[in-house]
């Protein structure tokens, strides 16, 4: 397998990539310095795209990007602008944590716990009004859907699992919460995750230094070793969908500690036939 470094911004935590089709670019974000990126396959260039105080996660819209960054606050960027389109008053000392579009244009969007309380998922409609979904979150992370989105995928960093959820398109409720990926007893924690066109689950090990691939049971099937010992989150890009995209996060580390390509934009093709599937479009 080959594995290369495409944008090597150092980022002190890269998180969220997404291939955006219309544009054929991968976007991806540093969440604490609050900067937004973007590569160019077909050239291999890449360039810093935005930047504000912290962006925690953001989803595609058909005119530009929802921004989730900190205090609660989501804003929509066109063209180098901003629209505040919501703010949770309960999340002014938090930051978002991943957030992933639902196929009706909701965003599932997590919130990071602070000293009082724990993490929370909320589910932002696209009237713009905010439910809250969970409260006893310990670290909320990736997230994705079955391909027939029967089943919503969470990750609880912390807590060291993924969750199943029935899931429901019409109304985006997600009902019998149930463990398909415990990993407490393993180096590292569950961060990011994307689904592939089979249905498989594939989760960033943070602090474990690898890609691991796992079944619709929640079987593991496959392990890729990454030279980033934070291995923060994964997507599938290009014209078939079939190049990986992983993020990593150097914190406030060393290479010499974290990886010789930590805080990197890593790209690879798997050994194994495999296709990521479009992202979902928020429509807020």
């Amino acid at each position: 397998m080959s594995l290369t470094a495409v944008a090597d911004y150092r980022c002190h935590t890269g998180e969220g990539p997404v291939w955006h089709p219309d544009e054929e670019l991968l976007y991806w974000v540093d969440i604490p310095n609050g900067r937004l990126f973007s590569y160019d396959p077909a050239t291999d260039t890449h360039t810093q795209r935005y930047e504000t105080d912290v962006i925690g996660g953001f989803t595609i819209q058909d005119e530009g990007l929802l921004l989730f960054e900190d205090g609660g606050r989501i804003e929509r960027l066109v063209d180098g602008e901003t629209t505040v389109v919501a703010e949770i008053d309960d999340e002014g000392d938090s930051r978002f944590n991943d957030v992933i579009a639902d196929p009706r244009g909701r965003v599932f969007c997590g919130t990071m716990p602070t000293e009082e309380r724990a993490g929370r998922l909320y589910r932002l409609d696209t009237d713009g009004s905010v439910t809250r979904l969970f409260d006893d979150v310990a670290l909320p992370n990736g997230m994705g859907f079955s391909p027939d989105q029967r089943y919503f995928y969470f990750t609880d960093s912390e807590a060291g699992c993924i969750y199943q959820f029935d899931y429901e398109p019409a109304t985006g409720a997600i009902t019998n919460r149930d463990v398909i990926v415990d990993v407490q007893d393993e180096a590292g924690v569950p961060d990011g995750m994307t689904v592939d066109t089979d249905g498989y689950l594939w989760s960033a090990r943070w602090n474990g230094g690898c890609l691991v691939r796992y079944d619709p049971a929640g079987n593991e099937v496959d392990r890729i070793d990454i030279p980033a010992r934070k291995a923060s989150s994964i997507t599938f890009g290009g014209p078939a969908y079939t190049d990986a995209y992983v993020t990593t996060a150097l914190t406030d580390g060393k290479r010499e500690d974290e990886g010789e390509h930590a805080g990197a934009l890593l790209r690879f093709e798997p050994t194994v036939e495999v296709e990521g599937r479009p992202e979902f479009r928020s429509d807020v």
